[in-house]
């Protein structure tokens, strides 16, 4: 089951990945094979072409960078039973890791993606060789999630045209400028055999009851369990992660390495994407490079510093 049509200029995915229960994974890769593996994982109601700018950048400095439409997304089949969630998609994700061959990869994640990544490696699912969560950490602002939701909701019986695609799309990004050229929003929506534009994913992804309390509890105790080096990026409009919260998190990861991007939202990648490639470069070429050290070993615990000694960073 799928959202309807490809459109004609919509990107053919590289690969094709079985994940778990027999869901087809769509994805992409850039870089050397041989190279470190960087998974690039997206936010909700995002795909894998977030991360287009991204991989190439880690693909041209010698990583194998690979990002995929998590499941209910883009390319990639919809849920048989409709269920979603942090555990299935860390299902997904080992399973694409065993295709590639078990290496023990690097974690990038943007809010949903960032989620998979940190239960994938705090709860010892995967070990990782590094971490980096963007605009993402272990609590989420309900104002930030209900303009998500709401985002995500709209239109539930599709768009007339391209035209209110880009609109309610400009809507909630009000930072941006609106394209001139639509043909860049294939990527984002189906042709249904309604004759209207459908967005790519499952409505059924939010239509689930989410306990925020629940979640929040338990990303806590895996952002304790970190040991492996740690990024955590925000950007400085977003109304998902908060200051405070990326504060809350320095607190209970004192290592992890922070940088505050400001001018960028949510979509810190997609709004500055220069900038969030730069620190991402910058912070693997000394925590896991290219030619291969100082990569941690397997599941050693690294040393903590105090939380004020925690490398905090404003990228204007």
């Amino acid at each position: 089951m799928s959202a309807g049509k490809r459109l004609p200029g919509t990107p053919t995915p590289m690969h094709f990945w079985e994940g778990h229960d027999g869901v087809r994974i769509a994805g992409d890769s850039w870089g050397d094979p041989d190279g470190p593996l960087v998974f690039l994982q997206h936010g909700g109601g995002q795909t894998r072409h977030a991360w287009k700018n991204v991989g190439i950048t880690l693909g041209e400095v010698g990583y194998h960078a690979v990002a995929f439409d998590a499941r209910g997304h883009g390319d990639s089949d919809w849920a048989h039973d409709g269920v979603y969630g942090q555990d299935v998609m860390v299902k997904d994700l080992l399973c694409v890791n065993r295709a590639l061959g078990g290496q023990r990869p690097v974690l990038v994640g943007a809010s949903m993606g960032g989620g998979t990544s940190l239960v994938a490696v705090g709860e010892d699912h995967l070990d990782a060789t590094a971490l980096i969560l963007v605009d993402i950490a272990h609590r989420i602002e309900p104002a930030g999630l209900k303009n998500i939701m709401q985002f995500m909701a709209q239109k539930p019986n599709g768009f007339e045209s391209l035209e209110e695609v880009a609109d309610a799309i400009a809507a909630y990004q009000p930072h941006r400028k609106r394209p001139s050229d639509l043909s860049g929003l294939a990527k984002n929506v189906r042709l249904g055999e309604d004759g209207r534009y459908h967005w790519h994913w499952d409505p059924r992804f939010i239509g689930g009851r989410r306990d925020v309390d629940k979640r929040q509890q338990r990303l806590e105790a895996c952002a304790r369990a970190l040991t492996l080096p740690t990024m955590l990026v925000r950007g400085g409009l977003s109304d998902v992660l908060s200051e405070a919260g990326a504060r809350e998190f320095l607190q209970l990861c004192p290592h992890t390495e922070y940088v505050n991007v400001t001018g960028a939202s949510h979509m810190v990648a997609g709004d500055r994407n220069d900038i969030f490639g730069t620190a991402v470069v910058d912070f693997l070429a000394r925590a896991v490079p290219v030619d291969g050290s100082p990569v941690h070993p397997p599941h050693a615990t690294q040393p903590r510093s105090s939380a004020d000694s925690a490398d905090i960073t404003d990228i204007p």
